[in-house]
């Protein structure tokens, strides 16, 4: 169980890495800059970006608002004063869970790639 899910995690975290690096230089050679300095910037971004989306996630609460269609009508939602909430079922909380456990290490890695490939600071 634990090989299928780390080969699933390192396909998303190659599929991102790429992206992130051909759309980084891409928008550093079109704005004329230094390409190593445009994906380390774009892998900081989308690193700092996973990282939130991640800490968002995993601190959604037990509450969440009814759906309209839980309501009754569309226009329950734009009542004023009526607050109309419900209890998170176990498949929703474990998905926000499950969402973030994914997001902050791809965002970690993320942030140490663009460290790995800053031109403008060394390592050692």
């Amino acid at each position: 169980m634990l090989v299928p899910a780390l080969r699933r995690f390192t396909l998303l975290l190659v599929v991102i890495s790429v992206g992130t690096a051909a759309a980084s230089a891409a928008i550093g050679l079109l704005l004329g800059g230094s390409v190593s300095r445009s994906i380390a910037i774009g892998f900081y971004l989308v690193g700092c970006f996973l990282l939130l989306g991640g800490f968002f996630f995993g601190n959604l609460g037990p509450v969440r608002p009814r759906r309209a269609e839980d309501a009754g009508d569309i226009f329950s939602l734009f009542q004023l004063g009526s607050r109309r909430l419900r209890w998170a079922t176990r498949e929703e909380q474990e998905d926000a869970i499950n969402t973030s456990a994914v997001f902050l290490p791809l965002g970690f890695v993320l942030i140490l790639l663009g460290v790995m490939s800053d031109s403008r600071h060394a390592l050692f």
